[in-house]
């Protein structure tokens, strides 16, 4: 079988492809290692393939500089795109890590096989749970559609802006930290008060040895309220959501 395939539309496809292939290896949900890489790949060109009528009239030169130096371009677009996304979504991860830290579990921080790293446990346990409501939720096809919406507002042969990069990457971080004490701050000052309720009662009572019983006492708490917290994390991932995808489309001109 003879397959006749324009250049400019395969160029157009493996350029697109390179782009949407950094992005799904670093924007969540995508960037799991639950996905294989080989999947990733191929879902890539999948993703792209509808968009060749758009992205045909704006391949560079065939000459191969510049196609090489349009490959490198796509890849640091798709994966600073992805990294804007990733950066909103690690509010969750630094939520649990806060619960870990003030409620003693992170004694019992161990080896995560996904991530390659060390990872908390209510860390781990947020991340989870947000994944698993972002695509309960359809919120995944939102985050793929506002990528994918950067196709038509920077064409492949458009220049990167890196100044707003800049402000909105700093935005992000400020954004992600901010999220994070929303969503454990509440449960952050209850440990602490129960920290200061245990030393008053320590100084009053040496004798019943108040920390000794304070240990348990905030697990039972950091079980009790994380549970409660959960049933607002719909609304907090609603709002990330809308969040990465504004600033998607802020910095790609759409």
């Amino acid at each position: 079988m003879n397959w006749d395939v324009p250049t400019a539309d395969l160029l157009a496809i493996l350029l697109g492809a390179a782009r949407t292939g950094a992005w799904l290896m670093i924007s969540p949900p995508f960037n799991s290692r639950f996905i294989p890489g080989t999947v990733k790949a191929l879902l890539s060109v999948a993703l792209t393939l509808p968009l060749a009528p758009y992205l045909r009239g704006t391949v560079p030169s065939l000459a191969t500089a510049d196609i090489v130096a349009s490959a490198a371009l796509q890849v640091f677009v798709g994966a600073a795109l992805g990294f804007i996304t990733a950066l909103l979504f690690a509010a969750i991860q630094a939520a649990g890590d806060l619960l870990d830290l003030f409620g003693g579990f992170t004694l019992a921080m161990g080896y995560d096989p996904l991530s390659l790293n060390q990872s908390s446990v209510f860390g781990r346990f947020y991340n989870l749970v947000a994944v698993t409501i972002l695509f309960a939720t359809d919120g995944h096809q939102v985050i793929l559609r506002g990528f994918l919406q950067s196709f038509k507002t920077m064409p492949l042969n458009l220049t990167f802006d890196l100044s707003t990069y800049s402000q909105l990457l700093l935005k992000g971080i400020g954004e992600m930290f901010l999220a994070a004490l929303q969503i454990a701050g509440p449960l952050v000052v209850v440990l602490f008060l129960t920290d200061v309720a245990f030393g008053l009662l320590n100084r009053v009572a040496p004798a019943l040895n108040a920390f000794q019983l304070g240990f348990p006492a905030k697990i039972f708490l950091v079980l009790l309220l994380s549970g409660i917290a959960i049933t607002t994390l719909p609304q907090v991932i609603e709002a990330l959501v809308d969040r990465s995808v504004t600033a998607v489309l802020k910095l790609t001109g759409g």
